[in-house]
């Protein structure tokens, strides 16, 4: 851009005002060519245009200054990260953002985040694997005098069941499944429902049980919720129309206590095909919740059934261990159906649960141990009621016409273990003191 000179007399004086910018003037024509060979130009072509450079221009100091100033603050904003919301990021692992590129448009090396997709294991003598491998082959530690044992926190991952504080965790959730306001009454059918009977109960948890294995919900979220209404009922009359209303809210509470997606209320009225509205289960929510008095971190027979069944595989290595497992499961379901375990504590429950998948795995040995003894606090002889209970019930002695739990365990992926059967009978002398 071409500025008219300043004349010498208004140098001194203060600076002349800032005049548009003026196009350049074409060249006069040439004196020393004969006047009638200049004829107009030709208009120019494109390649003319394309090819034609653009004359320098000259800036003012100031100018100058504030184009260094637009230059600076485009660099800082081009500098700094840019931060984007979860759902603008692509999902593709090898996708590079545009804070990850040079000026140019290469990636750096330096800032690859991009893992290979089969990494190589890393030579090193003391990885996971080989210490999980010399771990194996150590012999197995004694098993702590309460509840839990050094493997359970080590090769699980679990820390609420490490052997530093295996004790005083078991000490303290026997001790808080016997407190009041955690227990259901023992007898709330025959002291406070009028309209709600033990079979109507029954049927009711084996409805829930298909619906857990329906949305996949953990097994925890079961047992709370039959907690739940036990806990409910004792202190509330309720008609038996509300019934599976009772149910699928206090599922609802649990599940969210326990699920990391539970599902949501239009689920359950949808599994009820519509029978209550969402705002009828919202609100008997509220009342579940006022009832428990937000107390829903109760122990279940789940919660001790864990800490059993491990130390129980140690002790005796004679069946498959899997198969030991979802026995355990299996029979500790069962005994949500009948309403008379009601009288057991959650800790005698599931030592006697291990006691009857002993037996039934392995029926010509002892199934209970003075190492199973110290571990879960009972003797042989407080568990024979709970014990003769459970074996009904397996023997399909009991709730017989409550097919969901068996037909559960029946499938392959339990091994199908409602299928075995215990003996007839259970020898009296595994109920005498265990000889030290």
């Amino acid at each position: 851009m071409c500025l008219p000179p300043a004349s010498s007399s208004s140098a001194s004086s203060a600076p002349a005002p800032s005049l548009p910018p003026l196009l350049p003037l074409p060249p006069p024509p040439s004196s020393s060519e004969p006047e009638e060979h200049h004829h107009p130009p030709p208009p120019p072509t494109i390649a003319d245009k394309e090819n034609a450079a653009a004359a320098p221009l000259r800036l003012t100091r100031a100018q100058a200054k504030r184009a260094a100033a637009v230059t600076a603050v485009a660099v800082a904003v081009a500098a700094k990260r840019k931060r984007v919301a979860l759902s603008e990021l692509s999902g593709h692992p090898n996708a590079a953002h545009e804070w990850d590129r040079d000026d140019d448009g290469a990636k750096p090396a330096r800032k690859q985040r991009v893992l290979p997709a089969d990494p190589e294991p890393e030579p090193e003598p003391a990885t996971k694997s080989t210490k999980t491998r010399a771990a194996a082959l150590k012999p197995a530690a004694p098993l702590p005098a309460a509840a839990g044992d050094a493997a359970d926190g080590e090769e699980e991952g679990d820390p609420q069941l490490c052997a530093p504080y295996a004790s005083d965790i078991y000490s303290y959730l026997r001790s808080l499944e016997a407190e009041p306001r955690r227990r259901p009454a023992t007898d709330y059918i025959a002291a406070v429902q009028v309209d709600v009977t033990p079979n109507m109960r029954s049927i009711l948890v084996d409805w829930l049980v298909e619906v857990a294995e329906e949305y996949k919900l953990v097994s925890d979220t079961l047992y709370l919720t039959v907690s739940y209404i036990d806990r409910y009922l004792s202190v509330h009359a309720l008609n038996r129309q509300r019934l599976q209303l009772l149910g699928v809210s206090a599922m609802l509470v649990a599940s969210k206590y326990e699920e990391i997606s539970p599902p949501n209320v239009e689920d359950f009225c949808y599994i009820t095909d519509n029978t209550y509205t969402k705002q009828e289960v919202v609100k008997m929510e509220i009342d579940v919740l006022n009832v428990l008095k937000f107390e829903m971190g109760s122990p279940t027979t789940k919660t001790f059934l864990r800490m059993f069944i491990r130390s129980a595989q140690e002790d005796n290595k004679k069946y498959d261990s899997l198969s030991f497992e979802f026995l355990g499961s299996y029979l500790a379901e069962l005994s949500l159906l009948d309403y008379g375990f009601l009288r057991f504590l959650p800790s005698l429950v599931a030592a006697s649960v291990v006691f009857v998948a002993r037996l039934t795995l392995d029926p010509h040995t002892n199934p209970w141990s003075k190492k199973m003894q110290t571990l879960t606090g009972y003797k042989p002889s407080e568990l024979k009621d709970c014990v003769t209970s459970i074996h009904m019930l397996q023997l399909n002695r009991k709730c017989s016409s409550m097919m969901a739990i068996r037909e559960k365990y029946k499938q392959h992926r339990f091994k199908g273990v409602s299928a075995l059967l215990p003996p007839v009978d259970i020898a009296a002398s595994y109920f005498k003191k265990l000889k030290e």
